[in-house]
């Protein structure tokens, strides 16, 4: 019987191998050298390396969010198939299952951008159209890749995907430099509040590794960055066709003195993006087992949006006002002595209040904006436009209200930051600015001061499909 398995690193012939926890009478070992998996009985006496697997370990490994962005044939696909392949995070039928619908495309050479671009017509075209997610881990760090398109017609497939991510890898191609894309998507990742950017200037292969074409594209983008909110921007030249500068050193680019992607992903000072002051509980559930054992039990479960919560604390509930002590947190049936975002948990407070779903935790010093008339810049979604007066459903954190458009301030050009603002009208892929009116107030703050409480979609209640994403402006 087999009581556990897991995935360790592969071997230099990338097979991958999986083996359980010791059993009394031997160990099971799962080997895929065959697309059929099969099980092997391998005894004691045979020189198997046991490694042991922490669960927790892995389970508490910090999290990087990250997304890609460039034009068209710049390359993401291609970076992320090689970032996957490199770090021995693909599974050999995988890797034989691209080599083959290489083979039937007739390219020279095996297309690692088919692990991410999967639909027919993604694969037809060689582009990609929506939004491709990909999980890998190393003994560092895990990741979640958004591999997002680079066409205009698909920038909200590009915010959709950029919306959580602590990182975006904007991709230039060294042949074009910075071009009016680049400049498109870098606004639109300083606009989602994304705090760091990887610049990879791609196909260095193609412009014969010159130090000269690198630090020309590096010139222009600082002289362009100026106009952005994130500060913390990082330059690697790359070739995500051949490898170079992706998990392992460039022995082509012997000047470039600086780190790897992979080394960067992993090494990136995170923990200090996410808010720990403010305190943003939004209730998901009201926990009421109603047994005689949790006969008076009564839990809020939720995940901390931002902030710090222990037990003691003094907190205000919104919208009602009422205040009490949290009196304990709980986390899968253990007491913890504080808990922090984006940690989900269970808060019981000393008093019986009336809350349920939608309602906050926050604490008594430091509240939210309470307002029913909102401003925010929205990104559109939908290929009927933003109506003047229109109705539509509101979402914020684990509340729902209804809300009307009262005015389209301006339209943004996405290219040159310019504001359109006589006669703005804002359609599919258009992000503007717009003040609205909710049947309830909302408890939100500043996009910039909290992403979580700064943001909210816009849903169209007829057909149930959200129309609008938006951040809130202060």
């Amino acid at each position: 019987m087999i009581r556990e398995v897991r995935q360790v690193w592969r071997t230099g012939r990338r097979k991958d191998i999986f083996r359980p926890l010791p059993s009394p009478k031997g160990r099971l070992k799962l080997n895929a050298k065959e697309k059929m998996v099969d099980l092997e009985l391998v005894t004691d006496t045979e020189q198997v390396k046991e490694e042991k697997f922490d669960a927790n370990s892995y389970l508490n490994m910090e999290l990087l969010r990250f997304t890609t962005a460039g034009s068209v044939d710049d390359g993401k696909s291609t970076l992320i198939g090689r970032l996957l392949y490199d770090s021995k995070s693909i599974f050999e039928d995988q890797y034989e299952a691209i080599r083959a619908s290489s083979e039937k495309h007739g390219d020279q050479y095996v297309n690692l951008a088919l692990l991410t671009d999967g639909l027919k017509a993604e694969r037809e075209q060689g582009i990609t159209i929506d939004v491709a997610y990909r999980y890998f881990s190393t003994p560092k760090r895990k990741f979640i890749i958004a591999d997002t398109p680079g066409h205009i017609q698909y920038t909200r497939n590009m915010v959709t995907g950029a919306s959580t991510a602590n990182l975006a890898i904007i991709l230039i191609d060294a042949r074009k430099g910075v071009i009016e894309q680049t400049r498109r998507h870098s606004i639109i990742a300083s606009l989602l509040g994304i705090p760091h950017i990887a610049v990879c200037i791609n196909k260095m292969d193609m412009v014969d590794y010159s130090q000269e074409v690198f630090d020309k594209i590096v010139e222009d983008y600082r002289i362009f960055a100026t106009r952005l909110k994130t500060r913390d921007i990082h330059f690697i030249p790359v070739s995500a066709l051949l490898g170079d500068n992706i998990v392992h050193r460039s022995e082509k680019m012997k000047w470039y003195e600086g780190v790897t992607l992979l080394y960067l992903l992993e090494t990136i000072h995170i923990a200090s993006d996410m808010n720990h002051i403010d305190l943003r509980f939004p209730v998901q559930y009201v926990i009421r087992p109603y047994s005689d054992k949790f006969h008076d039990y009564r839990g809020y479960a939720g995940r901390i949006a931002s902030g710090v919560i222990r037990p003691g604390d003094k907190i205000t509930v919104l919208p009602s006002g009422f205040t009490s002590k949290v009196k304990q947190v709980e986390l899968d049936g253990k007491v913890l002595q504080e808990a922090f975002a984006p940690m989900s948990v269970t808060v019981l407070l000393e008093d019986d209040i009336d809350i349920s779903r939608g309602d906050m935790l926050v604490r008594e010093n430091n509240l939210p904006r309470q307002s029913q008339d909102i401003e925010a810049m929205v990104c559109w979604m939908s290929d009927k436009p933003l109506q003047v007066n229109g109705k539509y459903a509101l979402k914020h954190t684990t509340r729902d209200v209804r809300a009307v458009i009262k005015e389209i301030k301006y339209k943004l050009d996405i290219n040159s930051l310019h504001r359109i603002t006589e006669n703005p009208s804002i359609g599919m892929n258009d992000i503007g600015r717009i003040s609205l009116r909710t049947t309830k107030p909302l408890c939100c703050d500043a996009y910039t001061k909290n992403r979580d409480t700064g943001s909210f979609i816009l849903i169209d209640e007829a057909t149930n499909i959200t129309v609008g994403a938006c951040m809130v402006i202060d």
